[in-house]
């Protein structure tokens, strides 16, 4: 007997995509909040001169089906007749087994027999020879778009350079930014002028500063939780934060160690996985070395530790951040700082209620959380965002925004009482050749102009309003700090 065969591959599109007989899409599938992701991705579908098919990347639980569902449901609000729109999970059984052909063939022989239509593919990667079919079907059916998703970003940009090249725009979708995170909870926000973006405060009155901070302060109290729960929307919704710790284990880690990286990649031994990613949870913000860490996990090769680093940070669980060349100085031999994908995800591995009462713990918390922003915010910009470290003391600047065009934006993270900065700190000493240089602090009050020997003022900022503004100048279509 066939495991898989029409009828059965029709049974299961059918369940999947409701509005075939109901015109709409359930409420519980798309939802109200519409992420920053959605609006790019719809507006690629829009855009008819230059067809592409669109790839919506990210981790687990980041919300890359939910973003599907809003954009069928756009498609229907619009008037693209219903049968023309087909949802299919290469997360199902049934469906991975059937093959991209078999269930084209039956959607087209059984719905919708023309080509002008869309397909939206969940979880792609996990169907054979899925790049090869979505070239197939680029090149073969010009009337068809497609958006696909997928949790693991070098499968899917492997495919993409291999056979998606002009193709393919691919965005990615990470963990809800604090600004998401006030929004989707519909909190009493500050009302801020639109075209506030982070640096202009350098330029404000003392007073504009203050009557700014105090409508940044209404979403103040909020940020421990975001640190805790962090990016994820269901789990951000969720009444028990106990409870949604463990999903996010269970779900966003456990099932990509285990089971979506291993199929993946053919690895065979899931567990010196796993203690490399809990040994990276442990050392988030800091820069690594592969050899102390092949080291400290006796009986780990350096070749698998790199390997599985790559791993990890295509199924979208860490960032590597490397350093950049400033002022002439010579890159020392590389090593990346490796940050955790969000703060939530290393808080539910360590399982370590004290975390948010370490100032150490909560400095790295923060920081993973700055980087993580500012790397999303910069995605797909003409700008790559890693650390400096250099001079000779090997002081550090912990991220820099580092321009094709040579400008360079500044950013330390000091999350503690008083938050010091001295002359001597690489910050201070390189600012006056940055086009912006920024102190994240802790406190509300720490907030305001640091005058530095160069001349150039920095600008100190607690992390919850720097963050909050991020979101803002994003939602506000501008996608620089200046």
């Amino acid at each position: 007997m066939a495991i898989t065969t029409k009828e059965g591959i029709l049974k299961v599109l059918t369940a999947f995509n409701p509005w075939w007989k109901t015109g709409m899409v359930n409420p519980k599938l798309s939802k109200t909040y519409q992420r920053f992701a959605f609006h790019e991705a719809m507006k690629r579908l829009n855009q008819r001169d230059i067809r592409r098919t669109v790839v919506l990347t990210g981790t687990r639980r980041v919300g890359k089906t939910t973003i599907q569902y809003q954009m069928i449901e756009a498609l229907l609000q619009k008037g693209v007749p219903p049968q023309k729109i087909v949802f299919i999970s290469m997360d199902h059984p049934m469906l991975k087994l059937g093959g991209i052909n078999d269930v084209l063939e039956c959607y087209h022989e059984n719905i919708y027999a023309e080509q002008d239509v869309y397909y939206f593919f969940d979880e792609v990667q996990y169907a054979q020879d899925w790049d090869k079919w979505l070239k197939i079907i680029y090149d073969m059916q010009p009337d068809t778009q497609v958006v696909a998703t997928g949790s693991a970003s070098p499968a899917l940009i492997k495919g993409n350079q291999e056979s998606g090249a002009g193709r393919w725009s691919v965005i990615q979708v990470p963990t809800m930014s604090f600004y998401e995170y006030c929004e989707l909870l519909d909190l009493d926000r500050p009302e801020l002028p639109k075209e506030l973006k982070v640096t202009h405060l350098l330029k404000k009155t003392q007073q504009e500063r203050t009557q700014i901070m105090l409508q940044l302060s209404k979403v103040q109290n909020h940020f421990n939780r975001y640190l805790q729960v962090g990016g994820f929307p269901e789990l951000a919704l969720a009444d028990n934060d106990i409870m949604a710790q463990q999903i996010m284990r269970e779900d966003v880690v456990d099932k990509v160690l285990k089971r979506d990286l291993p199929s993946l990649y053919k690895i065979r031994n899931a567990t010196e996985l796993e203690r490399i990613f809990l040994y990276l949870c442990n050392v988030s913000s800091e820069v690594v070395s592969i050899e102390a860490i092949a080291r400290e996990l006796n009986g780990v090769s350096r070749p698998t530790v790199e390997n599985y680093i790559q791993y990890l940070e295509s199924a979208n669980l860490i960032y590597q951040s490397w350093p950049v060349n400033m002022a002439g100085k010579k890159v020392l031999k590389a090593s990346p700082k490796i940050y955790i994908a969000d703060a939530a995800i290393r808080n539910a591995v360590l399982m370590d209620e004290s975390l948010l009462s370490d100032p150490v713990e909560m400095g790295k918390i923060v920081e993973t959380a700055v980087y993580k922003h500012v790397a999303a915010f910069y995605y797909q910009k003409a700008a790559s965002v890693g650390y400096f470290r250099g001079g000779k003391k090997g002081k550090e600047i912990d991220i820099v925004v580092d321009y094709i065009n040579g400008h360079n934006i500044l950013i330390e993270v000091k999350y503690r009482e008083g938050a010091p900065i001295a002359d001597d700190d690489a910050i201070s000493q390189l600012c006056g050749d940055a086009s912006a240089a920024i102190v994240v602090t802790k406190n509300a009050n720490d907030f305001g102009v640091h005058n530095t020997k160069s001349g150039k003022d920095m600008l100190r900022i607690p992390a919850f309003a720097f963050l909050y503004l991020l979101g803002h100048a994003e939602k506000n279509g501008y996608r620089g700090i200046e």
